[in-house]
């Protein structure tokens, strides 16, 4: 009996010791879990503290970067209608007013223009707005001043037109602004419509999570929200829109690290340039500084009660309270959120009576998207040689450039209609599919500085964004002579040139023997000239005249002083290359003419002047790069006979389509009829137009059909109203009156005469004595050879 009931106590000993084991292994069990559970919450929510710090402490925003046009300027003299000013000032989003303007207005009244300019930051200038007085007279500016002190001003500069910007994804466009430029009363709105205990709680506020769920619960359905703006902005600087439960405990854990290492004032100012509030197309209106623009055409810190209250009311649903889409509902709840400022204190009785009559004045503030795609192609192209693509899409980069947005809009026009008329010209252009249309390009330089001041790649860039300025590599046909008669007329060796403008070349027909072949040129008309001057071969683009000319300098002066020029593609030393047989882009020989008309000396070309931060700091400059190219004196030869290309010659069209300023220039036509060209300038503008198929299809068409009336439109739009000049010759430089047929100085004998331009030393010495005396002058040079 004893030892069963001393059995028994062991039992239970045992059991005891069992059971406590049981109960001690499971407290450590518990105690691991707690511990590791603790160990992963607490790995976990230091991996959301540093996405947390990482962006807060970081690059907050991708800015997108903004590439400008470039700036206009004013100063007297100026026809504000040949530079459309009006026209600029609404796409530069002034608005015109009867009243006295504020900033961002304009008054025309009789012969008076009042403009409050914008502020702006240029390239290491930030420039604030003054009040401009323009005083006119047929449009033209006889004086400036400031309004508001009276001093007068000889030069003033409007600010540059937003092109478009360069993005990543969808275009969120953002001014950003710091708190302290905000109004008080917008950020007093804000925080009392969006979040009245924000400066009590900790990022959660547990009283409005309350409200919230009893709210939720008395609709059966989610009707309200209980987010704080910590946690708005948390959500969207780090989380999707989607609502789950794992998405809110990471909102409110990291709604509490932001709460806990980040002032109030920092986490409001985030919250104000984050928040979205509207649309306008495709881009997104972020921030309360790009929605003052948007929806008031105003700096943030131009806002007023009434407007400040709008724009916070807008954060609930912003395309919901847009005035653009419903006035009633915006002035409703611009009105709740007066209510309660006027309830909570922020403003006295007098400010919410006034701020209710306000009346909401919306200015749709424009974004236009990209006026300039072929151009805008190129600056990219060069951008990305020197800055990465995250930058280029991230960092806010202002990018200025050359465009001038009158004569881009000008040359599209021109190339769209001048296309279209060919069509109905010539109905066989037309083509049913659109990518296999007759294709144009045009280009635009200053010749002084090589900018570029419009460039058009295509007839539709939605077809096809293939830029046939920089691209397309096409045979100039006739458009290349001119290289050839600079080579020709510049000083040899001995310091004479082969050639003046009265030599005498014998147009008859040639055979070359050249590699094992022979080539006989023939002109274009299939036509023989007999002996002309070298003015007469140039206007009327005789090849076998050029031909001639072409051996007698050389084709490898010919080949040197193209790439002089600019022409940097590969050509081939062969006969035929003197009528333009070699491929070529357009640039190039925009850039070879602008050489010719700068009297020799080359620009490189220009699209981009400055590269600015998103604070202002220049980080590329370009510098005005030229370098003498050709002799001063030749080209101003060279000029002076295309003159006589466009009074005379081949491009005479460009007179007779009521083009009369002085301008010089050179029709192209290749000999397979493909391409057909137009290049001309005068003093202060170079213009090229090509046309042709991309599937080098025939258009049989010269360049004086196809391309010369598209440049004489696009000519008369960009000049008109604009004055005159003539093209200034060098020192060294000689006119005298010659014969055009002998090329010998004229009299009463020769009365067909020409004001011809020779390199002093070189002009004819001999008179004319008639039409025979001048061939038998020339017959007996020969013989003397």
């Amino acid at each position: 009996m004893k030892n069963e009931k001393l059995k028994v106590k062991v039992k239970g000993f045992f059991a005891y010791f069992k059971n406590k084991k049981k109960k001690i292994n499971k407290l450590k069990l518990f105690l691991y879990a707690v511990l590791g559970l603790s160990i992963i919450t607490f790995i976990y929510v230091t991996f959301l503290y540093f996405i947390v710090v990482d962006r807060f402490e970081g690059k907050k925003w991708q800015l997108p970067s903004k590439i400008y046009s470039d700036s206009l300027n004013l100063y007297p003299g100026i026809d504000i209608n040949a530079t459309s000013l009006i026209e600029r000032l609404n796409r530069l989003n002034y608005y015109r007013t009867a009243s006295e303007p504020r900033q961002g207005e304009y008054r025309l009244s009789g012969e008076m223009l009042d403009i409050y300019l914008h502020n702006f930051i240029y390239p290491n200038r930030p420039t604030t707005g003054l009040p401009l007085r323009l005083y006119l007279k047929n449009s033209v500016i006889e004086r400036m001043e400031n309004i508001t002190t009276k001093e007068e001003l000889f030069s003033v500069e409007i600010e540059p037109e937003r092109i478009t910007a360069i993005f990543e994804g969808g275009w969120q466009e953002r001014n950003l602004v710091k708190l302290t430029g905000a109004p008080k009363y917008l950020t007093d709105a804000i925080v009392i419509i969006e979040d009245i205990r924000f400066y009590e709680h900790f990022g959660i506020d547990p009283r409005s999570v309350a409200r919230a769920i009893l709210a939720n619960l008395k609709k059966a359905g989610v009707s309200q929200g209980g987010s704080t703006i910590t946690q708005q902005l948390v959500k969207n600087f780090f989380l999707s829109h989607k609502r789950t439960f794992r998405r809110k405990i990471n909102e409110a854990i990291m709604a509490l690290i932001v709460e806990a290492r980040y002032s109030k004032d920092e986490i409001l100012e985030a919250y104000i340039n984050e928040i979205y509030l509207g649309q306008n197309g495709s881009v997104g209106i972020f921030g309360v500084g790009e929605a003052a623009r948007f929806y008031f055409s105003k700096e943030v810190s131009q806002l007023s009660l009434g407007e400040s209250a709008m724009i916070a009311g807008l954060i609930r649903s912003p395309n919901g309270y847009s005035p653009y889409t419903n006035m009633n509902k915006a002035r409703s709840r611009r009105n709740i959120v007066l209510s309660k400022m006027h309830e909570k204190g922020k403003i006295t009785d007098d400010e919410y009576r006034a701020a209710l009559s306000e009346p909401i004045e919306v200015r749709r503030y424009q974004i236009r998207e990209n006026d300039a795609p072929y151009f805008v192609d190129y600056v990219r192209k060069q951008l990305q040689e020197n800055y990465p693509e995250s930058v280029l899409t991230g960092d806010g980069l202002q990018i200025f450039t050359t465009l001038d947005p009158h004569l881009q809009k000008i040359a599209e026009d021109s190339l769209k209609n001048g296309l279209l008329d060919l069509e109905k010209k010539y109905p066989k252009l037309k083509r049913k599919e659109a990518d296999e249309a007759i294709q144009g390009g045009m280009l635009v330089i200053q010749p002084q500085t090589g900018y570029i001041r419009a460039m058009i790649g295509g007839r539709d860039y939605k077809v096809t964004q293939f830029n046939r300025i920089t691209q397309a590599k096409r045979q100039p046909g006739s458009v290349f002579k001119p290289i050839v008669y600079l080579a020709a007329l510049s000083p040899s060796s001995d310091g004479k040139p082969k050639f003046t403008p009265s030599s005498i070349i014998d147009d008859s027909e040639i055979t070359i023997n050249f590699d094992n072949q022979k080539w006989s040129p023939n002109n274009y008309d299939k036509k023989y000239y007999g002996p002309v001057t070298l003015r007469t071969a140039l206007e009327k683009s005789l090849n076998v005249a050029t031909v001639k000319i072409a051996q007698e300098t050389g084709t490898d002066n010919i080949i040197k002083t193209a790439k002089a020029l600019g022409i940097e593609s590969p050509l081939l030393n062969i006969p035929s290359i003197a009528l333009g047989t070699v491929e070529l882009t357009p640039l190039e020989i925009g850039i070879a003419y602008s050489t010719i008309a700068n009297n020799g000396i080359r620009p490189i070309p220009v699209s981009i002047k400055d590269v600015i931060d998103k604070d202002g700091n220049v980080i590329e400059k370009k510098q005005l790069e030229i370098e003498k190219s050709a002799s001063p004196q030749a080209a101003f030869i060279l000029t002076h006979l295309m003159k006589g290309v466009i009074d005379n010659g081949t491009g005479v069209g460009v007179r007779q389509l009521g083009f009369n300023r002085p301008a010089a220039g050179k029709t192209g036509t290749t000999s397979d009829f493909k391409d057909a060209w137009f290049v001309g300038y005068t003093p202060e503008l170079l213009c090229l137009v090509w046309a042709g198929f991309d599937q080098q299809d025939v258009i049989n068409l010269s360049g004086s059909q196809a391309a010369l009336p598209i440049w004489t439109g696009f000519m008369k739009g960009a000049l008109d109203k604009k004055e005159a000049s003539d093209f200034l010759p060098p020192q060294g430089i000689i006119f005298k009156k010659v014969d055009r047929k002998s090329g010998l100085l004229a009299n009463a004998t020769c009365p067909d005469a020409v004001d011809e331009a020779f390199i002093e030393g070189t002009e004819p010495k001999e008179e004319c004595s008639g039409e025979k005396g001048g061939i038998m002058k020339w017959f007996k040079g020969i013989f003397e050879k």
